[in-house]
């Protein structure tokens, strides 16, 4: 196929800080290798420099025409942002939930599984690591961080702060719909939702109200269930083989992806995908570790999280047509997990990013090849 007829997929990168900076370098270098490998398509990168550093130096994260300049790419990948110096509240509602609002993502999606090679901390998943296969699906763009409230007197004594979680009945339709639709192209066929609504009774009602009404489509077709909150992370200790699909909202499914990167291993390995399902904006694909300010800098921050999501983004991109190369992708990632050489620290190895991101390349090379 000559250069003019591959397909250019043209990618926002925003590195942002501490490790995110290493993790995205590695991240460019793994997808250059696939499609060097495929033949088929190349990536094109726009990198941004929207980190904590810049917004120290001229007071902002992004420009103003910010929204403008990604949507002229296919996809944004992203590696983390936080740093000390900043207040995390300003990173985030200065860039991250910007971005995920106003380029309509209001999917979260988290794949969690046991790679080859990752010792997992609970005895009943070092045995059987298959019982941890799930698919965390997010809502994204309500719920907890809607930013809807405010402080009163908030230099005073009797400071006042609020809160609100927004939830809607649009917003809330939607994600189920995705979250069953997700649940019916797994094997299992199953779903459980994730609820406060014994506590919190109104927003959290309307959550369960909707998911049983939308529930009623799947009928035979998605096998599901109700989790409190709480009893869900008993369950996900005690009990994962007992669940495949995971609907949560905004706050909980943040939490609950976290304790799911710990027992399968490592939140280093954890990636995450942010949607808009009708495809009108750029999706935006990031592990989901954070910056790590106590390892950045030192070239040992674990990139196999970063190379998870870059397969997500892949798969993505390719819209069912790509699926064999990012399958073929996670296959050459759990090659190098698999061995005790190329597992970094975080996974009961030594080897650092660079040597991580040579071995994965050396694989894409040995497995892509083969088609």
């Amino acid at each position: 196929m000559s250069p003019s007829e591959k397909k250019v997929y043209r990618i926002a990168a925003i590195p942002g800080d501490g490790i995110g900076v290493d993790i995205t370098e590695a991240a460019v270098k793994v997808l250059d290798k696939v499609a060097e490998t495929n033949g088929t398509f190349s990536f094109t990168y726009t990198t941004f420099d929207w980190s904590s550093k810049a917004y120290l130096q001229r007071g902002y994260y992004m420009p103003d025409d910010w929204a403008t300049q990604l949507r002229a790419h296919d996809a944004i990948y992203f590696g983390a942002v936080g740093w000390p110096d900043v207040p995390d509240h300003i990173s985030l509602w200065q860039m991250i939930l910007p971005i995920r609002q106003q380029m309509n993502q209001y999917v979260n999606v988290r794949p969690t599984r046991i790679l080859r090679g990752t010792r997992a901390p609970v005895s009943q998943l070092q045995e059987k690591p298959g019982d941890l296969d799930w698919i965390i699906v997010r809502e994204n763009s309500e719920g907890e961080y809607a930013g809807q409230g405010g402080t009163t007197h908030g230099h005073a004594e009797n400071a006042v702060a609020t809160e609100l979680a927004i939830f809607t009945r649009v917003g809330i339709e939607r994600i189920m719909r995705f979250a069953f639709e997700t649940a019916k192209g797994r094997p299992r066929r199953k779903l459980t939702m994730v609820t406060k609504s014994n506590a919190q009774r109104h927003g959290m009602v309307l959550w369960d109200r909707v998911f049983y009404e939308v529930a009623k489509e799947y009928e035979g077709v998605v096998e599901h269930d109700k989790m409190l909150v709480d009893a869900m992370t008993v369950r996900m200790v005690n009990k994962p083989e007992s669940m495949d699909t995971i609907v949560a909202t905004n706050l909980h499914a943040d939490i609950l992806s976290d304790l799911a990167a710990a027992l399968a291993g490592s939140i280093g390995i954890a990636p995450s995908s942010n949607l808009d399902p009708t495809r009108k904006n750029p999706s935006m694909f990031e592990p989901i570790h954070g910056s790590a300010p106590d390892i950045a800098g030192q070239g040992i921050a674990n990139p196999v999280g970063a190379f998870w999501s870059a397969a997500e983004m892949v798969r993505w991109l390719g819209k069912g047509e790509l699926d064999t190369v990012a399958d073929q992708l996670m296959q050459a990632i759990e090659n190098v997990t698999g061995e005790p050489k190329t597992r970094t620290r975080d996974m009961g190895g030594s080897a650092g990013t660079e040597e991580v991101t040579a071995a994965v390349c050396a694989e894409i090379g040995k497995v892509c090849g083969k088609q």
